[in-house]
């Protein structure tokens, strides 16, 4: 190996320790790790009996509830959007976002087209 390439070697290994410490440490107004689990996604609703499936991608969620109790009991598909001041999930309107194609396709699927 010539002194050329070993030099090169080198560098770009110390390019590539100071790029991974760097990224490292900044500092993000998102949250690394968002709960994504029917507990953090059904806590913005009342009386949920049921979830049956959900799902995240980012900062968008579905969430298939049943809610109610009795003859009152219905089942219903939620979007949801991570709301970061209050790092919490919140309803997000499916006449606003999902016609706009402001959400994943994933969520898009089974929360905009789903009931």
């Amino acid at each position: 190996m010539s002194w050329t390439r070993l030099i090169v070697a080198v560098a770009l290994a110390a390019g590539l320790a100071v790029a991974a410490t760097t990224s490292t440490s900044r500092s993000s107004a998102f949250p690394a790790l968002v709960p994504c689990d029917a507990t953090a996604l059904s806590a913005p609703y009342r009386d949920v009996d049921f979830v049956s499936s959900f799902g995240c991608v980012g900062r968008w969620a579905y969430l298939w509830v049943t809610v109610g109790k009795g003859v009152a009991e219905v089942s219903v598909t939620e979007v949801e959007r991570y709301d970061a001041v209050r790092a919490s999930w919140a309803n997000a309107s499916r006449l606003r976002y999902c016609a706009d194609r402001r959400v994943p396709a994933y969520v898009r699927q089974w929360g905009c087209h789903s009931n």
